[in-house]
């Protein structure tokens, strides 16, 4: 336990049995292409369509999520803030304690 890291929660991975997930992609291929070319009517709105779309729309997101920057810590900001105050406090009164 340290007083600064964050603990990442444990992983957990499942294998699907009857699940291909190269063959359902080639499906959608499929679908989509069929569907440019008039075969197959309209496809109706689903949920699906927008998971990922606003990170994609935004500039800012598309970057961090390029990058795989994260985001400062809770811990850093808090000994930079604690610092900050020794130092006014140290130029103001000329003590540290």
């Amino acid at each position: 336990m340290g007083l600064f890291t964050t603990r990442k929660p444990r992983g957990f991975h499942h294998n699907y049995i009857y699940y291909d997930p190269r063959k359902e992609k080639l499906q959608k291929i499929e679908e989509k292409v069929k569907r440019e070319m008039g075969v197959l009517p309209p496809k109706e709105f689903s949920p699906e369509d927008l998971r990922g779309k606003f990170v994609d729309a935004t500039k800012h997101l598309k970057r961090r999520k390029e990058s795989g920057k994260k985001p400062v810590s809770n811990g850093i900001l808090v000994m930079i803030i604690v610092a900050l105050i020794f130092l006014m406090k140290y130029l103001s009164t000329g003590k540290l304690f």
